[in-house]
């Protein structure tokens, strides 16, 4: 985005797109999608929001439905199910270096590796929810910065811009446009749509299958999830597990590591993948009954991916006057550090958490798969020692397991 908005097509400034970007750093939610709706909104107004945003996402619903389709019709003929047998070894690697990336920007002090710590033994030892981790680092986050202010300050947001591309239609001293100034009454206007058709569509969803129906609860589901999911995508898998394997049983863990690598080897925001625990849990649960299998997951992965983005919609709309207002002084805040540094430790839990179905794929008690073994430690060493690229990484990786499938079952 900042190749083609800032370099190329000079859309935007780099510190404007730089300021909108911390501002979409500090929601829940996928800030690549949100950074597009407000780039959008910014140049043509809301309706450039929505359909910046919406194009943003609708390309990777489409594409994942499909590949969703062909993972649940051939997932078990003998080449399919061998690739998926070498991504998944990547995809753990992939979880960690997640893990780490974010670490060295959040751990920056022995405060925030205490709350990584306590995140990561909070959800993997009690099984603590993940909300009330992101709810419990906040609080922390904000009653420590009243204290030790120096310990909470901002720590790894997007710095000022250091190259100057040339003149922008949206420049460092552009006016705020017309539309992007405040006013009570288009916060209230965009509150009021936004939660408008949030009560109608899930009106609608408790109409046609009542309040236990599967896409109700998905619907709840996701609309939870969307409001509390600080820091990325990586930030959101440990949630959506503990709800779609754990609660619902919409899929199983190890679909959701095959979930997890499809979403890494298409376009489009990673977030993505709740399109494929919807196609799942639809078609599994049989949303439209047995004769329409494939509708019925569809449907699902709409409804999923709905309640998923249209917070983040409510949010830049709602609250990009106020990023237009506050040039040069938004960053992070004391409670989002907290949030971030406990997010390390939640993803290193479902690091752990695939490791243990990639190397253990029958349990503790089942034998230890050593080639998945050697897969991941050559993926992890790809990842860290040699910068090597996801789609390359999983390419090997798939072919490394389809060849060992074909080794020991000829």
């Amino acid at each position: 985005m900042h190749s083609e908005l800032v370099e190329r097509r000079r859309w935007i400034s780099e510190r404007r797109l730089l300021h909108a970007l911390n501002y979409c750093m500090l929601l829940p939610g996928p800030e690549a999608q949100q950074l597009a709706t407000y780039i959008g909104w910014l140049l043509h107004r809301t309706w450039g929001g929505i359909v910046a945003g919406a194009l943003f996402v609708l390309p990777s619903l489409f594409i994942l439905v499909a590949l969703s389709w062909v993972y649940l019709r051939f997932g078990d003929v003998p080449v399919v199910a061998g690739l998926f047998y070498g991504i998944k070894p990547a995809v753990t690697a992939l979880v960690l270096h997640a893990a780490h990336r974010i670490g060295t920007r959040a751990l920056k002090n022995g405060w925030m590796w205490a709350i990584a710590a306590a995140s990561f033994i909070a959800i993997f030892a009690f099984d603590t929810p993940f909300p009330a981790i992101v709810l419990g680092a906040a609080l922390l986050g904000w009653f420590g910065s009243r204290r030790w202010p120096g310990v909470f300050s901002p720590g790894g947001g997007h710095g000022a811009a250091q190259v100057n591309y040339g003149p922008a239609l949206i420049d460092d001293d552009t006016p705020t446009p017309a539309h992007a100034r405040f006013t009570r009454a288009h916060l209230a206007r965009v509150l009021g749509v936004g939660l408008g058709l949030w009560a109608i569509v899930f009106g609608a969803l408790v109409a046609m299958q009542g309040w236990q129906g599967t896409l109700t609860q998905m619907a709840a589901f996701f609309s939870q999830a969307a409001l509390v999911t600080f820091g990325g995508a990586y930030a959101v898998l440990p949630y959506v597990y503990q709800g779609a394997v754990e609660s619902y049983q919409w899929l199983s863990g190890p679909q959701m590591i095959d979930g997890l690598a499809l979403g890494e080897t298409t376009p489009g925001p990673l977030i993505m993948v709740v399109a494929f625990v919807g196609f799942l849990g639809g078609w599994q649960k049989e949303v439209l009954g047995p004769e329409a299998l494939f509708l019925g997951g569809a449907l699902a992965a709409s409804v999923v991916t709905f309640f998923t983005f249209l917070p983040s919609f409510v949010f830049i709309l709602a609250g990009g006057p106020m990023v237009e207002a506050t040039h040069g002084r938004l960053g992070f805040t004391a409670p989002l550090t907290a949030i971030t540094a406990a997010v390390v430790g939640v993803i290193v839990n479902l690091a752990l958490f695939f490791a243990w179905h990639v190397l253990w794929p029958k349990g503790w008690q089942g034998p230890f798969d050593w080639a998945s073994a050697a897969i991941a430690l050559a993926a992890a060493v790809a990842l860290f020692r040699f910068k090597l690229g996801v789609l390359p990484l999983l390419g090997a990786s798939a072919l490394a397991g389809l060849a060992v499938t074909l080794l020991l079952n000829p």
